[in-house]
Parts: structure tokens; sequence; C-alpha cells
């Protein structure tokens, strides 16, 4: 395995191959905590990266936006089953500035920006009647003018601490990288054992 002494470098050439060639390449496994320590897991799809962390965007309200306000530590893992490669990011969870918010939804279509109004997410609801009322109702009011972001909605950025990369190889002989964070933001590559 070809490495760099940054991993979010090699997270994009590796991001970029598996872009071309998966689809759904950006769907990630976000892991985070209830208040009493139990695990909590499911898809979200990646919204962008650079060097500050990796861009998911939610309901704060939902299961996990709670579950981050309460222990900011999440977990994310793409895995990528054609080229046999695995990537797990650990790391604390912050929400992006407003600005970053405001910018990513206006791109979404107005269907979408609709359902963020429309989807008190996560929260027990009647029946599917309920949330399509709701939609129709949303979707009637800013039929003529621009829908602003729901202030419960926003993006959360998982600033990573560390970065594995596992790459499939023969007799069960993964190349497996680690990177550690040090804590003057330079990162320490190491090899472990498959």
């Amino acid at each position: 395995m070809t490495t760099d002494s940054n991993p979010l470098n090699l997270f994009a050439d590796w991001f970029d191959q598996a872009s071309r060639e998966i689809p759904d390449a950006n769907a990630m496994t976000l892991a985070t905590a209830t208040p009493d320590g139990k695990p909590s897991a499911r898809i979200v799809l990646l919204k962008s990266f650079d060097d500050r962390g990796f861009v998911f965007y939610t309901n704060y309200n939902s299961a996990k936006g709670k579950q981050l306000a309460v222990n900011p530590f999440a977990a994310l893992v793409f895995f990528w089953q054609k080229l046999d490669r695995q990537v797990r990011i650990e790391g604390k969870g912050e929400r992006v500035s407003a600005e970053e918010s405001d910018e990513y939804f206006r791109s979404r279509p107005v269907g979408s920006q609709i359902g963020a109004h429309a989807s008190p997410q996560s929260e027990i609801i009647p029946d599917r009647t309920f949330i399509e009322e709701r939609y129709r109702g949303l979707e009637e009011k800013y039929a003529a003018t621009s829908i602003p972001r729901p202030a419960q909605w926003g993006g959360y950025r998982v600033v990573p601490q560390t970065i594995e990369f596992w790459q499939g190889r023969a007799n069960r002989l993964h190349d497996r990288i680690v990177y550690r964070r040090d804590k003057d933001g330079t990162w320490t590559q190491e090899r472990l054992a498959p």
C-alpha cells in the first residue's frame, strides 16, 4: 500500500477512486453512543472533507444529534467491497458553522429542503399520512419563496484523531496502516498486524 504523511491526502486518493467505481461511495457508517454508553450506528452520507474533518448533515434533534450533544465522540467507517478497502475514522463530532450549513442547505433539491422541515426526525409519529400531510402543507407554504434552513438542521464535522486504512490481501495478510494525530497536529503513522 502506498502511503502519505498526511492521511487526508491518502483518503482523498482512495475516495476519488471509489467514487469513480462504486455507487454511493460516500455512504459511511456513523457510530455514536447513547448517554448510558450503548453504541448506536447508522448509515449517513459524507458531503465534504478537508484537513479539518469529515462532514455530514442531519437534524440536530435526531437520535445521533442528541447523542453527539451528550458525548461528542464518534466513529466513521467506509467499506468499498469492490476495491477490497475499508477506512475507519475516530474523532470528535462538532457542529459546522451556520454559514456552512446554510450554503449546503441551499444546494439541496427543493424536495429535500422541504423534507428537512417536514420531518421531526427520530420522533414517533402516528402514521405515514402524518408526514405526507406535513410535507404537502410545507410544499404549498414555500411554493413561491425560497426555503430557509430549519434551525434544528445542519452539519457535523468529525475531527479525526485516528484514521485507519485497510487493504485486503491474499491469505488474509491484509495491509493495515493507522495514523494518529499528535498534540501538535502532526500525524504518526504505524503498521498494524492484519
